[in-house]
């Protein structure tokens, strides 16, 4: 008979997005009167910038002729795109990053699961609290992980680093030594940054104790202070030590169309095993690349009217968050983040837990943010609200919470 894995039964619940859906999903159905403006997930508004949309046609007419019809894609991702990647991305800000340690992919939260494939079932793991779930998740159901304890919201056998208002939401070393550790700036949730010379510090930690950071920049697009790292590699030794994961998504709205890429130095090694070459193995035997279509699209946020279009929408996205920021502060919120990232963090008003406030803004403003606990015990009594909504919709959200 067959079995299945049953660390899935780890799991509390559903994915914590799936929840927030089906919550909603009642609501709405007991009130279809009712007008549902949704700040909770991160999911874009604007369509794609017009570079990128006539790169997608003309990638679609290529696929039409067979002198330029392209089927399979290289594993690790079209030379036009990685090469453009390294020079722009890295190389620019003086990150000696090469093409052929770039691969492309499907998005960063997928690889943000599957890079951890190649490494060894007793790496102890640490992540921040409150932290974006797929990090533990996916970690929960490849095994490295004991019981939930649903006092402590924990995972046995998991390092928790808290982020809270004390700390600035920036992580302090764990007292116990971890092997792999999981880091995201800006942050997402709570909107955090972290300057270089942290960030050299952890890197630094990362080196002298043999420690793998997995290092999530997806909302580096967002970083409007000039003083901010947009890479680990920024930092010195840094390609000795970290993997780093970049989204289309958030900086040009492929939310829809999924690309993304992993970037993992030939320096790297464990053991004198090299971690580029193990995720090349991995990439090469369980994925047939992101489409012909979806690269092309990708390398033309590159060009200089992508550049200037997709920074177009960062900064609209940005308005968003500075209008959220601005307005809860001004009525007496404590708020965090909408600075360098498109989050608000702010603290649930009456001691109320973060579902109870969820509860409250969805009956009496309509209005649909995500609970704070849904990302670790440290994010109970505090709640995210996104700025990827439209401009009309975030400023009439602002006035129907106010109201309450």
């Amino acid at each position: 008979m067959f079995t299945i894995n049953e660390n899935y039964l780890k799991l509390p619940g559903s994915y914590l997005f799936s929840d927030i859906a089906r919550r909603i999903a009642a609501y709405q159905e007991a009130n279809p009167d009712k007008e549902i403006l949704r700040l909770g997930i991160g999911d874009v508004t604007q369509p794609l910038a017009p570079a990128i949309i006539e790169a997608l046609h003309g990638a679609v007419e290529e696929m039409a002729h067979a002198d330029t019809f392209h089927g399979y894609a290289p594993d690790r991702g079209y030379d036009f795109l990685r090469t453009v990647i390294a020079k722009k991305d890295f190389q620019k800000r003086g990150c000696s990053i090469e093409a052929d340690e770039i691969f492309i992919s499907d998005g960063a939260k997928c690889d943000s699961g599957n890079i951890q494939e190649i490494l060894g079932m007793d790496n102890k793991i640490a992540v921040c609290d409150p932290v974006y779930p797929v990090y533990v998740d996916t970690n929960v159901m490849a095994g490295r992980t004991g019981q939930y304890d649903p006092k402590t919201q924990s995972f046995d056998g998991m390092i928790y680093m808290p982020c809270t208002a004390e700390n600035n939401f920036v992580p302090e070393f764990p007292k116990e030594k971890p092997d792999v550790i999981y880091l995201c700036f800006p942050n997402n949730p709570t909107g955090g940054t972290i300057t270089k010379p942290q960030l050299q510090e952890w890197v630094d930690y990362a080196n002298k104790n043999g420690i793998l950071i997995i290092y999530d920049a997806a909302y580096e697009a967002y970083i409007t202070e000039e003083d901010l790292p947009h890479s680990i590699y920024e930092c010195e030794g840094a390609k000795t030590c970290a993997i780093e994961l970049r989204s289309f998504s958030k900086n040009a709205g492929f939310t829809g169309v999924r690309l993304g890429f992993a970037v993992v130095p030939k320096e790297l090694k464990a053991g004198g095993v090299s971690l580029n070459d193990l995720w090349a193995r991995r990439h090469g035997t369980k994925y047939n690349g992101a489409p012909y279509i979806v690269q092309k699209a990708g390398a033309a946020v590159y060009t200089e009217a992508g550049q200037a279009q997709v920074k177009e929408q960062v900064a609209y996205y940005m308005r968003n968050a500075h209008t959220i920021y601005r307005e809860l502060k001004a009525a007496g919120y404590s708020v965090y983040g909408g600075v360098n990232a498109p989050y608000v963090w702010l603290k649930t008003p009456g001691n109320q837990t973060s579902w109870e406030f969820f509860d409250t803004l969805l009956k009496e403003a309509n209005v649909v943010g995500t609970p704070g606990s849904g990302f670790g015990a440290h994010g109970e009594g505090y709640f995210r609200l996104s700025a990827f909504g439209t401009y009309e919709n975030t400023k009439k959200a602002m006035e129907r919470i106010l109201k309450m």
